[in-house]
């Protein structure tokens, strides 16, 4: 009988949990002009209903912030949706099933999801992914073997980088950079990288494994460049644009290939730059330069965490990340990225996980 009320109050307390679950969510209130501030954000805090049938609770332990969801925030359509207004914004995380009404995913499971910037919220099945507690930390899932791991994978296999090759590596000490120069190394290429501090350049060169790397801020990139690589570069690998990408087309040998990745330096821009000086070097080099975007690469998932994955566990590859903690300090750690103030994959920490 004790037993009996002792299961009876605790389904109570579990019920009564549920129907006032609270969760805090990162809110976009106003569009930023330029590089975004605090003010562009609001902490709001909302109460989930019970959970409906066939749905499932998740408690996010880790949320990602990326350079790309800057221009989410802009109003107009690009290659994704913007952000509404006054709605949670939306990221990579990785979270904990906390209760569930569906057969497909059980309480503990760990899952990935595009929810972040919240601490709870309820889902579809179609909506998360179960991922393997076997790799740790479970951050992982947003880093290495995330989307920015799969980025930089990709990307090698769009240039069709091959054993033998130069490749020089922009904003190399970020969340897809060093990925990238690692998985270079691991295909037998002799790796450049630039950052923008010396801890940075450090880190490249000592944990990463990338035969060069130098600090952008110390001299022109393209002098630094002719130092490193006398007889030019193979592949060069985007990350930053504008001055450097200039410099890359100078650089460049014939035949070489640009893996245009991303464009930070000019993401906060009002009004858009002016396109390189030396543009004509794509025809007299015969030149090829091609965008990419990861989501065109997501029928690859299961290779690229096979290969990838491999490495990690192996110790052969490394998962880098700059992990700041509590909701309340994601705008934070997101304005920190145009502020170079990450080494690797910037995460924010919601909960601690229970591996």
């Amino acid at each position: 009988q004790n037993k009996f009320f002792s299961e009876m109050a605790h389904l109570i307390t579990q019920i009564i949990f549920m129907l006032k679950i609270t969760s805090r969510e990162v809110r976009l209130v106003s569009r930023p002009k330029g590089l975004p501030a605090a003010s562009n954000f609001r902490l709001a805090q909302t109460e989930l209903p019970l959970l409906p049938d066939q749905q499932v609770l998740v408690r996010n332990l880790y949320m990602s912030v990326d350079p790309y969801m800057r221009g989410r925030m802009n109003e107009g359509k690009s290659y994704v949706l913007p952000f509404e207004l006054d709605k949670a914004l939306e990221g990579g995380a990785v979270g904990e099933v906390v209760e569930s009404s569906s057969k497909e995913f059980k309480v503990g499971d760990a899952v990935t999801s595009n929810f972040g910037w919240r601490e709870y919220f309820i889902a579809s099945p179609k909506e998360l992914r179960l991922v393997s507690r076997e790799i740790q930390p479970l951050s992982a899932y947003l880093g290495a073997l995330g989307m920015t791991g799969m980025t930089a994978w990709a990307g090698l296999k769009l240039g069709k980088v091959k054993a033998g090759d130069v490749i020089f590596i922009s904003g190399a000490a970020g969340a897809v950079g060093n990925v990238a120069g690692q998985l270079a190394k691991l295909r037998g290429c002799r790796v450049i990288g630039s950052a923008g501090s010396m801890a940075k350049v450090q880190f490249l060169r000592e944990e990463c494994g990338f035969d060069i790397a130098f600090n952008y801020k110390t001299g022109p990139v393209l002098e630094q460049l002719n130092v490193e690589a006398p007889d030019g570069i193979d592949v060069y690998f985007d990350n930053v644009g504008g001055e450097t990408l200039e410099a890359a087309l100078s650089s460049l040998r014939v035949h070489g290939r640009i893996i245009a990745c991303g464009g930070i330096s000019g993401y906060n821009a009002e009004k858009p730059r002016p396109g390189p000086s030396n543009l004509l070097n794509m025809i007299t080099k015969r030149l090829t330069m091609q965008g990419l975007l990861v989501r065109d690469w997501l029928t690859r998932r299961d290779e690229f965490e096979k290969e990838v994955g491999d490495y990690l566990k192996a110790g052969k590859l490394r998962n880098k990340q700059t992990v700041v903690k509590g909701i309340d300090q994601a705008v934070s750690a997101f304005l920190g990225l145009f502020e170079g103030k990450n080494m690797g994959k910037m995460v924010v920490e919601l909960a601690l996980s229970q591996a």
